[in-house]
């Protein structure tokens, strides 16, 4: 029987969402049923923002911790409550909302279930990385895509221009220079260190031919941002050049970037990914943090540059 589904191809997106989210809810209802715990797939984002909780949550900052509408997190909670696994209180600070949190009963399931929850998270990753190593991250970008703009206000607007991350190809060589040369030229008072002077002008030879990877970001028509890939060893990555057009420096292009980077180390199986960095660009150290990059000395195998003072890494 043709899978309607598949065949749909986009259109069906979400459905696509939707039934594997309900197969896998229905096979942790069985394991959960054989392990002879009362507890469905369904609670457990809630239930689990209850149990790392130290105090009790009004349901607001239940929905808003994982994102769950409202009525959602409301449902599940009065199912929480029949089975005894949680109270529900009035908030003495605020008669409008109402305070919840673990039962004697449910903290006691707590202990049954966290065992579980560990086997659940290695047979998912198992399971997710099938599809593509760097899963996680991949449904981050979704989760970005559609919280920053809407699919309706996608469609209402009818907007052509998006930003899509793009492999090296020939025909994209020049605008390595023309992005990453300019912005470099002025930071060094127009004076290239020998290595930019190379690595600039002919980024295929200093990194696709070194194993490495350049990446393009593409707005519309428009080449608007770029990154190098550069291989250190058989294990290690560094990311260099990383230049953002100044005129769309609000549409998280930077981000993309990276983690088309961090995407691909990943597949490459590597250990760490390098940066080399100066002080002068505090907003890009709190991206490279929040990422999940630290501060470190430079491995034996990178060439740090006259102009580096910071070296950061993230752990792969």
């Amino acid at each position: 029987m043709t899978d309607i589904l598949v065949k749909l191809g986009y259109l069906a997106g979400a459905s696509r969402f939707r039934r594997i989210s309900e197969k896998l809810q229905q096979d942790g209802d069985k394991i959960y049923s054989e392990s002879g715990i009362l507890f469905k797939a369904s609670w457990f984002p809630v239930y689990y923002v209850l149990a790392k909780s130290d105090s009790a949550q009004t349901i607001l900052e239940v929905a808003e911790q994982i994102d769950f509408t409202h009525i959602t997190v409301k449902n599940i909670l009065r199912e929480l409550e029949k089975d005894g696994l949680i109270i529900i209180q009035s908030n003495p600070k605020d008669k409008r909302s109402k305070l919840v949190s673990l039962s004697k009963r449910g903290k006691e399931t707590q202990k049954k279930l966290e065992p579980l929850w560990l086997s659940f998270s290695n047979t998912l990753e198992e399971v997710f990385t099938t599809g593509h190593s760097d899963i996680l991250n991949i449904l981050n970008r979704i989760d970005w895509e559609i919280n920053s703009n809407p699919i309706n206000h996608r469609i209402l607007n009818h907007e052509s221009h998006s930003v899509k991350i793009i492999d090296y190809k020939p025909s994209l060589k020049k605008y390595f220079y023309e992005l990453a040369g300019t912005w470099l030229l002025g930071v060094l008072n127009g004076e290239l260190e020998d290595d930019d002077k190379f690595t600039l002008n002919n980024p295929d030879k200093a990194y696709l031919e070194k194993g490495g990877f350049l990446f393009y970001a593409q707005y519309g028509s428009d080449i608007v941002g770029c990154v190098a890939l550069k291989r250190l060893d058989e294990d290690t990555f560094e990311f260099a050049k990383l230049f953002i057009n100044s005129d769309y420096r609000q549409l998280g292009i930077a981000t993309k970037l990276i983690e088309r980077c961090i995407s691909r180390c990943k597949e490459n199986h590597s250990k760490e990914l390098w940066l080399q960095t100066t002080m002068s660009m505090p907003q890009a150290h709190k991206l490279y943090y929040k990422l999940g990059f630290t501060n470190r000395e430079a491995p034996t195998q990178m060439d740090v540059l006259k102009r580096t003072e910071k070296i950061m890494c993230l752990e792969l």
